[in-house]
């Protein structure tokens, strides 16, 4: 009995496009905020870009054939992204579903939790997106982008997105309040951002953490972002888009499956 239980509640999602009128509530919920939540989301990056970039870029003129700073933004995009979708899926949607009871509002209507869950997903993904290329706008305004791949790098912001949602959504479905998720950011996020390339070259890490490193999705976010935004074409990117992608799909399905247990029974 307890194994069909299991069994029904990681069920494959079902999702459908009932979705799309739970991702256009929720955008039109942050629309009216929308200036002061971009500028939110600009305001962390930036101050490490200029801040590190102009203060250590004195005292490290180039990596890697290029300045401290170009080497810097790519990172920054990256773990911008990884931040907005966190941030999203965490306060916004525990909020929705456990304090303010959005979710369980919007399931007297005929739609699924796996809809509101996949909207939640795509909404998390849509809004870092967002962030994303507001960071890249501003970097090149600076002239810190080749823009000769820049475009490739909006589909990817999105893939992180996707995948920085979905682990996101496993702490929100665990979360008994809101001081839980500064455990996800101490414990994982903090950590992650400190090993996987953003500030410095991963290469310089004993080889434990480098391999640990190569593990965590924001490894390979970068190892995709930063050559796009040097204008070259990054390498290994089959493998690269396959650890982002397989971090969103196993994230929505185990996401997925401990919220069918919080809400459904």
């Amino acid at each position: 009995m307890q194994t069909t239980l299991v069994r029904s509640r990681f069920r494959p999602p079902q999702v459908s496009r009932r979705f799309i009128p739970v991702w256009r509530r929720n955008f039109l919920v942050w629309r009216k905020l929308a200036l002061p939540s971009v500028l939110g989301n600009l305001a962390d990056p930036m101050i490490y870009l200029f801040g590190l970039g102009f203060g250590i870029g004195m005292l490290v003129p180039e990596i890697g054939g290029v300045s401290y700073i170009s080497f810097l933004a790519a990172g920054m995009v990256c773990s911008s992204t990884m931040n907005s979708a966190s941030f999203e899926v965490l306060y916004s949607a525990f909020s929705r579903m456990h304090v303010q009871k959005t979710w369980d509002a919007i399931m007297n209507a005929p739609v699924d939790l796996d809809d509101i869950v996949f909207a939640e997903l795509v909404w998390a993904a849509s809004k870092a997106l967002l962030s994303g290329v507001a960071i890249l706008l501003v970097i090149a305004a600076f002239s810190l982008v080749d823009t000769r791949y820049v475009l490739w790098l909006l589909p990817l912001i999105f893939i992180i997105g996707v995948s920085f949602g979905a682990l996101g959504l496993v702490m929100t479905a665990l979360a008994p309040s809101y001081d839980f998720f500064m455990y996800y950011f101490t414990l994982f996020i903090t950590p992650m951002t400190l090993v996987s390339g953003v500030f410095f070259p991963a290469e310089q890490l004993p080889a434990a953490v480098q391999f640990v490193a190569s593990l965590l999705p924001l490894t390979h976010a970068v190892e995709l972002a930063r050559p796009l935004l040097l204008g070259k074409a990054p390498d290994d990117i089959v493998l690269h888009l396959g650890v982002l992608v397989a971090y969103g799909a196993a994230g929505f399905w185990i996401a997925l499956g401990l919220t069918r247990r919080r809400l459904l029974g």
